[in-house]
């Protein structure tokens, strides 16, 4: 499957207003982003876990990526509450679930293949602050690295944005809302932008909450991508 998959383009997608889809869980269900490949896949997915139910154990080769978005995700290094980031290298391996439920925004097969180093953020307890060359925005720093930087922004109601990010972007709505490109993101939204765009964008009128990466398309490794598109 390839979806949203040409990374030079934009991409947007407005989550919230998609079907849930079956994963090969029962009670694990997904909503797709972007994707290369078909189970094993470079992909961008919005997860939702029913109340008891679990994946498999199983070995994350490409390593994953993920922040709870509502109720307590689990595996068996700990229960992790909404805000909780998490990154887990190629390599790594656990049985992920949830018991009492939970949403995750979750990425596959991004990594460096030679990371082997484990993330565990609760974003509640980090100090946010202002950026100073961005009136109007604070933010969150969730992980940094020669790669990629990713973080937590809050946008003030109404602020204009215009940001040139440094080798592509993501923003993925938590609370609030932007317009960006005629278009209005709301919780569960999802925008994607190639290498040398610029982020033109507004907050909407209760400001705007959100996950953001950037930096990460300039290490997109084709040789990951033919072989999960064979």
């Amino acid at each position: 499957m390839d979806l949203n998959a040409d990374f030079s383009q934009r991409a947007a997608v407005h989550a919230a207003q998609l079907d849930w889809l079956p994963s090969p869980m029962p009670g694990v269900e997904r909503r797709m982003l972007d994707r290369v490949g078909d189970e094993v896949a470079r992909a961008t997915s919005i997860v939702r876990y029913a109340p008891q139910s679990s994946f498999s154990p199983h070995v994350h080769t490409g390593g994953e990526e993920f922040l709870v978005l509502d109720g307590v995700f689990q595996d068996e290094h700990g229960d992790f509450p909404a805000g909780s980031y998490i990154r887990n290298p190629p390599e790594s391996k656990h049985k992920p679930g949830s018991d009492l439920g939970c949403t995750i925004f979750v990425k596959l097969w991004q990594f460096d293949l030679k990371d082997r180093t484990h993330v565990r953020v609760d974003a509640r307890t980090r100090t946010q602050s202002e950026v100073s060359d961005r009136p109007g925005v604070k933010t969150t720093p969730l992980f940094h690295d020669g790669r990629e930087a990713v973080r937590l922004e809050s946008w003030k109601p109404g602020v204009t944005l215009n940001y040139q990010p440094e080798g592509g972007l993501e923003v993925l709505v938590l609370e609030g809302e932007f317009t960006e490109g005629n278009e209005t993101f709301t919780e569960q939204s999802w925008l994607r932008l190639p290498i040398d765009a610029k982020l033109s964008a507004q907050a909407g009128p209760v400001g705007c909450r959100c996950w953001v990466k950037e930096g990460h398309l300039r290490h997109l490794d084709l040789d990951v991508l033919t072989r999960l598109r064979a």
